[in-house]
């Protein structure tokens, strides 16, 4: 049994917001100023990546520690093995209670709404659903607990998922014993059933004239009509994560309480494929991170890359919860006690549905490859890994930081390909893929600065 000093651990977590929706990423629109504070005043991880830019597979990263091909989710409609434990079940031998609320994902297709008990996590207190987009709308909530039960709760989805833990809260702080709970909101993912971005009553025409982030103003972009009822979703999301911190401090436990904001990926709006994610782009893969509470207060600005496998070895960390051995990620309290901490200099993204793609970004290049297999109709394959991969994107974030220029070909960067190949192949085998071979892109008109050995490892 773990000492009743040790944290509660609240986990809020969005579905498809982009990092550049909140005011500490530069956005003007005032959207987020609960989740800037915690980002000033705890631990702004500012370069936050999803390992996997679909909701599944990410989820099932996020609640194991582990890499998608490793949990046995490498796509949609998938569930973890069932030998993987979760992060309920560490929490659960710490003798904290565990608790979900919200979307899960994480159970076959088979079940829209309610999750079977056996296919719940190990958590202990439910009140969910599987694919929470499929059986909700924005003013019609439906959730089921651990029984098989249907609830449904009064009020804009956002609100009445945060009123249900604001009220597991309440009860748990009634206890000595330390509580985990993670709350897991759908928005400001687009409703299925209708592709649009339902914000609360007013709150789309108040941002109606919101400025477009450039990635979003080429092409064939649903931002025009999407991005105001997007923006209005973002900001309801952010009152709402206010008053559940309002609920800490009225009860006296903010002090004592580890908060973890972040998303499962981003949202590139039909720019770079036919739907929302499944890319290797920052507007898929950036998501917004930042912890508060016991061990992050005055954290700061986290300048190291952190990928979503990192996030569940932090929190086990800073609950005194030895990290086991099976996890890919690494916890970042080294780097908030000494900046020198030994990390990787890139994250590692796998990709799938859209196609069966592999992407390495570092701070200034972001490259990924594909494989070439289509079926008789010409589409991707969708499998967990290839045996080839052909070059896709390069990127220059530090004179590209939108990604607006693909530089795969230019034989002026092929050293940056070189270096970028060796990182990928040392991620991907360290995770037991297989090592691929590759197909160069053909070869395109050089600039006139030919990038050295040097900048490549930049």
């Amino acid at each position: 049994m773990v000492s009743p000093k040790q944290p509660n651990v609240i986990v809020f977590l969005t579905d498809q917001q982009r990092h550049d929706t909140t005011g500490v990423h530069g956005c003007t629109l005032g959207l987020t100023p609960n989740f800037d504070r915690v980002a000033q005043e705890g631990t702004h991880i500012a370069k936050s990546f999803t390992c996997q830019p679909v909701c599944a597979p990410a989820r099932a990263c996020l609640q194991t520690g582990k890499y998608a091909t490793q949990t046995g989710v490498w796509r949609n409609g998938y569930e973890p093995a069932a030998e993987l434990p979760t992060l309920a079940n560490y929490y659960n031998d710490a003798g904290y209670h565990t608790g979900y609320i919200g979307k899960w994902h994480l159970a076959s297709t088979d079940h829209h709404g309610a999750v079977p008990r056996h296919l719940q996590g190990g958590y202990q207190s439910w009140l969910g659903a599987n694919l929470l987009e499929f059986v909700s709308d924005a003013y019609d909530t439906r959730l089921w607990d651990q029984d098989g039960e249907e609830h449904q709760l009064p009020g804009y989805r956002v609100d009445a998922l945060t009123d249900a833990a604001i009220r597991h809260i309440h009860e748990r702080s009634k206890t000595n014993q330390p509580f985990f709970l993670f709350v897991s909101h759908l928005e400001p993912h687009h409703q299925n059933s209708r592709d649009d971005y339902p914000a609360p009553r007013g709150y789309e025409a108040e941002q109606a004239t919101s400025k477009i982030p450039p990635d979003l103003r080429a092409g064939d972009s649903t931002a025009v009509q999407h991005w105001p009822g997007y923006c209005g979703m973002v900001k309801r999301l952010d009152e709402s994560f206010g008053r559940m911190l309002d609920a800490l401090e009225s009860l006296g436990i903010t002090d004592d309480t580890i908060v973890l904001f972040s998303s499962d990926h981003g949202n590139h709006f039909k720019t770079r494929n036919a739907e929302y994610k499944r890319s290797c782009h920052d507007a898929s893969i950036r998501v917004p991170t930042a912890i508060t509470g016991p061990g992050f207060e005055g954290g700061g600005r986290l300048k190291k890359l952190v990928s979503l496998v990192d996030l569940p070895p932090t929190l086990l960390a800073a609950s005194g919860i030895d990290i086991p051995d099976t996890m890919e990620g690494r916890s970042i309290l080294p780097l908030l006690q000494n900046n020198r901490a030994e990390w990787p200099e890139e994250v590692f993204v796998q990709i799938s549905e859209s196609q069966t793609g592999r992407a390495v970004r570092t701070e200034r290049w972001k490259y990924s490859v594909r494989c070439p297999d289509v079926d008789d109709e010409g589409n991707p394959i969708s499998q967990p890994t290839a045996e080839t991969y052909i070059d896709d994107c390069l990127y220059d974030l530090k004179a590209d930081p939108w990604e607006l220029t693909n530089l795969v070909g230019y034989t002026s960067h092929a050293d940056v390909v070189r270096v970028m190949r060796e990182r990928l192949v040392r991620r991907m085998v360290a995770i037991g893929e297989p090592e691929p071979k590759f197909v160069d892109a053909p070869p395109t008109a050089p600039y006139e600065h030919i990038v050295s050995p040097e900048e490549a490892y930049a």
